[in-house]
């Protein structure tokens, strides 16, 4: 079983920058396809961005495409946040998927089995 530990969120004004990352511990990291989602107050946690075991394929909601990068080393995953905006305001979870495949994207809820405990972005306008 894998824990998950999530860190670097903050405040920011519109346009500025964040990087997330989330640390892995209590189990083989590469075993896990993993993904980041975000909750903002009132609505349903949804999905972000998506790297595979091998970190050879990523996916993006279109909300966030062409100004996140998801990247993955040893035991951590990371969301780089550019060009930031008010709407992107929420808690940000990672969350791992246990993947047959090094090369599956996972960008379903419901298929992450373990998540970190979230953390914080606001960005101010």
């Amino acid at each position: 079983q894998v824990q998950l530990v999530d860190a670097g969120g903050g405040l920011v004004q519109a346009g500025g920058s964040l990087r997330l990352s989330c640390t892995a511990s209590g189990g083989t990291f590469s075993m896990y396809a993993m993904g980041w989602f975000r909750q903002a107050p009132g609505k349903e946690r949804e999905f972000a961005a998506a790297i595979s075991r091998n970190g050879g394929r990523t996916y993006y909601a279109d909300s966030v495409k062409g100004r996140f990068t998801i990247s993955r080393d040893k035991n951590t995953v990371s969301l780089q946040m550019n060009s930031l905006k008010p709407e992107d305001t929420a808690v940000y979870y990672c969350a791992a998927s246990i993947a047959l495949g090094v090369r599956d994207i996972v960008t379903t809820r419901g298929a992450y089995n373990y998540w970190g405990q979230g953390t914080q972005v606001t960005v101010s306008s």
